[in-house]
């Protein structure tokens, strides 16, 4: 079996993928048939693929019917290993935009990088773009390369840091539109994120305390939790603790129906600390309380 690569600096990561190195700690690297011998690749820096040509049409990248198919971006963050394919380590044809987080210190990027939640998506949920897209990427990747031309001074890191988060914050519009030319798919993802949770309050487990994940729920429905979380929030508006509570008390009306479901009772099966919290709760969202609401419905 081969070993995973471990590209642990931007200079070594021009030197295996034969580009001449202008910043020590970023390069852009055109990826046009790459040569590498290992199984898989491990980038010990940040890491963004543009990939304009893989062999299985970029199957291996989640790409389906309702995606633009120009280009894919796939992000990587520091010590993540990656695998294009079975045909490949890395896509035939592409760029690769590496730059090390200590090109980012004391800049604004440094702050809130980790607010690009896409670094951490899984390579099937990748970015695919359109003809416009993908044009507007480049751009920014142009603008980049010419930075990097440029004689190391002190505004370099700056210059840098605002062209990539420029780029990054392009990206963070695309995948808020790829969110809505897969609305359909991410409607059957709801629907299943229902029967999840329906299942979980029915299987008694709330009785213990123990509140459904994103940990939880994100590989049963196929997803990373960071992409799971982020297409739960564009669809609902709501994080998965503010969804499954509204999912809790929907349970609460439900089972306060019975003629032997008391407040406490219904508190306890919903896994509630305690019936006073759960009546707050319950008066809050419905305007009554949960004896009050139980004898209005019998």
């Amino acid at each position: 079996m081969k070993e995973t690569l471990d590209i642990k600096s931007v200079c070594e990561c021009n030197r295996r993928l034969g580009c001449r190195t202008l910043h020590p700690q970023a390069s852009i690297i055109n990826l046009e048939h790459p040569d590498l011998e290992q199984e898989a690749v491990k980038f010990e820096f940040y890491a963004v693929l543009l990939i304009e040509e893989c062999s299985d049409g970029c199957c291996c990248c989640g790409r389906k019917y309702y995606d633009y198919s120009n280009a894919t971006m796939v992000f990587l963050e520091p010590g993540e290993i990656f695998r294009m394919s079975e045909a490949g380590v890395l896509p035939d044809k592409g760029w690769l935009l590496a730059f090390h987080p200590d090109l980012l210190y004391r800049t604004s990027l440094k702050n809130h990088i980790k607010n690009y939640t896409f670094f951490s998506y899984s390579k099937g949920e990748a970015l695919h773009l359109s003809q416009r897209e993908t044009a507007t990427i480049t751009c920014c990747l142009e603008n980049i390369e010419e930075e990097l031309h440029h004689s190391i001074d002190l505004h370099t890191a700056t210059i840098l840091s605002r062209h990539i988060e420029l780029m990054l914050d392009y990206c963070t519009r695309f995948y808020e539109r790829q969110f809505i030319t897969r609305e359909n798919r991410n409607k059957n993802v709801l629907e299943e994120l229902e029967t999840l949770l329906d299942d979980y309050i029915a299987s008694g487990k709330l009785r213990d305390f123990i509140l459904p994940t994103s940990e939880y729920c994100a590989p049963k429905l196929g997803l990373s939790v960071p992409y799971f979380n982020d297409l739960l929030k564009f669809e609902t508006g709501k994080t998965l603790d503010e969804y499954f509570q509204m999912k809790r008390l929907e349970a609460a009306k439900r089972m306060l129906l019975g003629a032997e479901s008391t407040p406490t009772a219904v508190a306890r099966q919903l896994g509630y600390p305690n019936v006073q919290y759960f009546s707050l709760l319950f008066k809050k969202v419905t305007n009554t309380a949960p004896n009050k609401y139980k004898r209005s419905l019998n």
